[in-house]
């Protein structure tokens, strides 16, 4: 009887594979394997933990990381500044950093041309601080000022009440020149009255 195993093995298998798979084939004999391989990576991202934790893109963590910075970041105020004295809003260590003759605080000495005795007050700066260009602009000014409002007052003292309004007038003048002196400090900005400040600018400059 001839042998006809060859054959025969043959033909089952060419049988099989032009067939359409069983419905309990596994998904690589699948028509549309395609289809399939997709569903299955769509799957896997889903369900694989590595996937799932996986952390992001360095270009959205530190997307996320400054956006939580400027969330968390204070609110920015000009240096100098204090809390509640002559409407200020931050600290003012760094005017220690200003040397003065007398060892005062550089914006606590330019208030002392105004404070103590306006025009003596400036006069007495004068003579005693020669390292501060900013508190001595103060007490030019304030010694050219006061010194032209004393002479003011000499006309107009026949006079009571425009005396009054005279001081009046000079304790107004003397309360914000003093806010100036106290605030500038930080920036060494220079409030120059008018002639008077523009003067005493041009004193300082050429000393």
């Amino acid at each position: 009887m001839a042998d006809f195993a060859p054959y025969q093995d043959a033909a089952p298998d060419s049988h099989r594979v032009l067939s359409p798979p069983l419905p309990t084939s596994s998904p690589r004999h699948s028509p549309r394997p395609s289809i399939d391989r997709t569903r299955n990576i769509g799957t896997a991202a889903v369900t694989s933990p590595h996937l799932q934790s996986h952390s992001p893109l360095p270009q959205q963590r530190d997307y996320f990381i400054g956006h939580d910075q400027s969330q968390e970041e204070p609110e920015r105020v000009p240096w100098g500044a204090v809390p509640g004295v002559f409407g200020s809003t931050g600290g003012r260590e760094d005017v220690n950093m200003f040397e003065t003759r007398l060892g005062l605080r550089m914006d606590y000495e330019a208030c002392l041309a105004y404070l103590v005795l306006p025009p003596a007050g400036g006069v007495l700066l004068l003579m005693l601080e020669h390292r501060s260009d900013y508190v001595r602009f103060h007490a030019w000014q304030s010694s050219l000022l006061f010194a032209f409002l004393f002479v003011v007052h000499v006309i107009f003292s026949w006079s009571s009440i425009i005396s009054w309004l005279l001081f009046a007038g000079d304790i107004g003048l003397i309360a914000f020149l003093t806010m100036h002196a106290y605030q500038d400090a930080a920036t060494l900005d220079r409030y120059e009255v008018p002639f008077f400040g523009p003067l005493a600018s041009s004193i300082l400059d050429d000393e």
